[in-house]
């Protein structure tokens, strides 16, 4: 059975730039360790837009993000000195843990134009990595291995499913992969896993006979098994194992308040280095302040 539908939530990121927040929800903060889910447009940008599509550089802690793009191209750079494109069916793993900056600048559709479209994933930390040393590592290839059968071209993006596994390095059990379907083709989802979800990215696809259409996130319960696409569709599958409770606040994740009040606080003034190459401006701490910490009683 579908435990639950979450319908994105259209919203700008200034510039033009639309994404789809599907995670977290306010009755679904998790599916297995993603805490974060965002579906980047489809936009088309013309040669020559301004520098306000661009993600000026902002912190993180306590997580790694998954830049994973179906078409376009965007300029990475970070506080640990990496300067990496990513394009499409290729994967930029970048782990916080106790502290990261990056940018993100869509210097290919400046130049030339650019259909940009694709999908940003944060994955949560285990509690004994969420300080761990901040890094960043970029795969395509055969670090992602691909496979074509019965009118379903896949590809996994991290963890381990299908039977093979991705090169990416994970902290905890998930796994996260993208299938394009077509016409009638039924695609078995991953097994083993105590979350999981669908995402349907275009198209549509049934799920025990309901049809459910592009921008719905299906949590799934321990009985669903498979879908079959209802006209072409790409879909996205995730899971995994439940980390615990965790609190987000702007860019950061943490199982701990506090750290989050010491991260916005490290942020304000200045005390987080800022990308190798891209340091002349950056994101301001939203006004809001973190949740304070629950009273003792």
């Amino acid at each position: 059975m579908i435990e639950m539908i979450i319908e994105q939530r259209r919203r700008s990121l200034g510039g033009g730039l639309e994404v789809g927040r599907v995670l977290p929800f306010a009755k679904r903060r998790m599916v297995g360790p993603f805490v974060f889910f965002d579906h980047m447009g489809p936009l088309d940008v013309a040669a020559g837009v301004d520098r306000t599509l661009d993600v000026r550089p902002h912190p993180h802690i306590g997580l790694s993000t998954v830049t994973y793009l179906f078409s376009g191209e965007i300029m990475h750079r970070d506080s640990v000195g990496s300067h990496q494109p990513i394009r499409s069916r290729e994967v930029n793993w970048m782990t916080a843990g106790s502290g990261i900056t990056h940018s993100e600048r869509f210097e290919k559709a400046r130049a030339v134009g650019d259909r940009l479209h694709g999908i940003q994933a944060w994955v949560a930390l285990p509690v004994e990595a969420e300080e761990t040393a901040p890094s960043f590592s970029h795969h395509a290839g055969d670090d992602l291995p691909q496979w074509n059968e019965a009118g379903v071209h896949g590809q996994l993006i991290a963890g381990e499913a299908y039977g093979l596994n991705a090169g990416v390095k994970t902290h905890s059990p998930l796994f996260y992969a993208h299938l394009d379907l077509q016409n009638g083709a039924t695609a078995e989802v991953p097994e083993g896993y105590s979350e999981r979800a669908i995402y349907i990215a275009t198209g549509a696809v049934k799920v025990d006979g309901t049809r459910h259409e592009a921008g719905q996130m299906l949590v799934l319960g321990p009985g669903v098994s498979r879908l079959r696409a209802d006209g072409s569709a790409t879909v996205m599958v995730l899971g995994g194992e439940p980390l615990g409770e965790r609190f987000l606040f702007w860019n950061f994740v943490s199982s701990s308040r506090e750290r989050l009040d010491q991260a916005a606080a490290d942020w304000k003034a200045g005390r987080m280095k800022l990308p190798d190459g891209d340091s002349d401006e950056f994101i301001p701490l939203p006004d809001t302040p973190p949740a304070p910490p629950p009273s003792m009683s």
